[in-house]
C-alpha cells in the first residue's frame, strides 16, 4: 500500500473508473509510479513505465482485433493498430478517465498546455504497464481497454483512409498517377498552442488539391492530405 492515505484513495479511485475489479491483485507502488511525471521528481517517475506500457497497448490491441475482427487481413491489422495505440487516441481515452487529476507533475509543465496529450498519452501507457506487471498479463487490462477500442475501432474502420491521410494519399497517387504528393508548409510563427501555427498545402502534377492548418507540422500536412484525398475520392466516384 501507498504511504500516504490520501494519494492511495486517488489511486483506487482512478482503478474503480477504469473498471478494475481485482483491486487486491494490483501493485500499488507501480500504479503510484505511474502516475508522476519526471518535473515532479527526476529521481521517480513514470518512464522506465511507459516503455514496457508501450508494447503492452501494442500487444492488447492486437488481441482485442484479433478477437473483434478475425476476417481482416494483417495488413488491415497494422494499420488499425497503429491508429488505435497512436498518442492522439491515447490521450482521448486518457482524457475521458479525468487522467490530469491525478498525474503529478511540476506547476511549470501544468502551465505549457501544448505538452498535455504527450503526458496525458505517456501516463496511459505507464499505467497500463503498470496493471501488466502486476498480474504478468493482460487480466486486468483488457475487461475495460477493449469496450474503450471497440467505438474507435469502428470509427476507424468506417474512414476509407483509416484516419491516416497522407499514407492513403500517397498510396492513392502512386496506384494513379505514378507520382507522390508534395508539401509546402510553413509556420506562422503564432504560440506553440496556437491551431493555426502551421499552414500546409498539398500539390500533386502540379495543382494545388489541399490546405491545411494544425498545431505541428505534421497535422496540418495531415489536414492538406485529408482535403486532398476527399476531392480526389470524389472524383473517382
Amino acid at each position: 500500500m501507498i504511504a500516504y492515505p490520501r494519494r492511495q484513495q486517488e489511486l483506487r479511485s482512478l482503478v474503480q473508473r477504469l473498471g478494475v475489479a481485482q483491486l487486491d491483485a494490483i501493485n500499488w507502488n507501480l500504479m503510484d509510479l505511474a502516475l508522476i511525471h519526471v518535473t515532479f521528481s527526476a529521481e521517480r517517475n513514470y518512464e522506465q513505465l511507459e516503455f514496457v506500457g508501450d508494447a503492452v497497448v501494442k500487444l492488447a490491441a492486437a488481441e482485442f482485433l484479433l478477437k473483434a475482427y478475425p476476417q481482416l487481413k494483417v495488413g488491415e491489422f497494422t494499420a488499425l493498430r497503429s491508429v488505435l495505440v497512436s498518442d492522439r487516441i491515447l490521450a482521448k481515452i486518457a482524457d475521458s478517465f479525468g487522467f490530469d487529476r491525478y498525474l503529478l507533475v511540476a506547476a511549470s509543465a501544468k502551465s505549457d498546455p501544448a505538452g498535455r496529450d504527450s503526458r496525458l498519452a505517456d501516463s496511459f501507457e505507464a499505467v497500463l504497464a503498470a496493471l501488466y506487471l502486476s498480474t504478468q498479463d493482460l487480466s486486468l487490462i483488457r475487461s475495460w481497454l477493449d469496450e474503450q477500442f471497440q467505438p474507435l475501432a469502428e470509427e476507424i474502420l468506417a474512414d476509407p483512409a483509416r484516419q491516416n491521410y497522407k499514407a492513403a494519399l500517397q498510396n492513392w497517387t502512386q496506384g494513379h498517377q505514378k507520382t507522390l504528393p508534395e508539401y509546402r508548409t510553413q509556420e506562422t510563427g503564432n504560440t506553440h498552442n496556437d491551431p493555426h501555427r502551421f499552414v500546409a498545402e498539398v500539390w500533386i502534377q502540379g495543382r494545388c488539391l489541399g490546405q491545411g492548418m494544425g498545431r505541428s507540422r505534421k497535422a496540418a500536412e495531415q489536414a492538406a492530405a485529408q482535403e486532398a484525398f476527399l476531392v480526389l475520392s470524389r472524383q473517382e466516384s
